[in-house]
């Protein structure tokens, strides 16, 4: 039933999600992304955004999808925020850019570079896109401690997918692989599209945010049936769904000690 309190897009409500969000773009891997929950339960689903919810640790935590892309991510956030919510991981899959990312290795993503135009409405593009430390460290640990091949970088985030998996065949060609070979040789480890936005967002309403990333292979690691069959395998485990999910149980834990901390010191 809506009511007034419900937000348009997200089609969400207060005491619909947690203080806790993981972010995937695609509204189907929501289930099963609840499916780490507790007492999971389906909430709302409007356009691009499906979100369930349930606990971790005796905690409310949320899942809701974004689409693709800054824009769609940016309203979500936005409307997440209004519902109370103050801890954001984006869970998904992104290309490899160094000659050492494999297909199936995890990227923990520690800033964004904001080549994508949705961000440039909040904050001049000198302002960087930079994830929470703590939220950094909480998802560099859980990938170690689940035994996954682990890089902790920069990741790109672009508006157009086919300008970077294609950039040949675009009238920008000389200008897409000039940058291209710019964020390589900088060290970003990951391509993506939505990662910008979660950040900007954060740093602008002092919320903490982080992004966790499947990486599938690098532009000089050609793809045959088999290896996509692999890539496919890969993606059945979850890798990045599990070390998001150990990463919030972290956070848990380590905000219900400030608490304690904070209450002992009021005396």
């Amino acid at each position: 039933m809506k009511t007034e309190d419900t937000l348009y897009h997200v089609q969400l409500k207060p005491g619909d999600v947690g203080r806790y969000i993981l972010l995937p773009g695609d509204p189907g891997r929501c289930e099963r992304i609840a499916a780490y929950f507790d007492d999971a339960h389906f909430v709302a689903s409007n356009r691009e955004y499906s979100t369930w919810t349930g606990s971790l640790s005796g905690e409310v935590v949320s899942v809701t999808s974004t689409g693709i892309g800054c824009p769609s991510t940016a309203i979500a956030v936005e409307e997440l925020m209004m519902l109370g919510a103050d801890t954001f991981i984006r869970v998904g899959t992104a290309g490899g850019i160094q000659p050492e990312n494999r297909s199936g290795d995890v990227a923990v993503i520690t800033a964004a570079i904001r080549d994508e135009g949705t961000t440039l409405h909040y904050l001049p593009v000198e302002f960087p896109a930079v994830a929470d430390v703590d939220v950094v460290l909480a998802l560099r640990e859980a990938a170690r401690r689940l035994g996954y091949t682990c890089h902790v970088g920069v990741a790109h985030s672009k508006d157009s997918f086919y300008g970077e998996v294609e950039p040949a065949r675009m009238p920008l060609a000389p200008r897409l692989l000039e940058r291209w070979e710019a964020w390589k040789q900088g060290g970003a480890v990951a391509s993506e599209m939505e990662s910008a936005a979660v950040f900007i967002l954060a740093s602008i309403h002092r919320v903490r945010a982080g992004a966790v990333m499947l990486l599938i292979g690098n532009p000089a690691e050609s793809m045959d049936s088999q290896d996509v069959e692999a890539f496919n395998s890969m993606v059945a485990e979850d890798r990045q769904i599990r070390t998001a999910v150990e990463a919030l149980k972290t956070l848990i834990l380590q905000d219900r000690q400030k608490d304690k901390t904070a209450r002992s010191a009021r005396g």
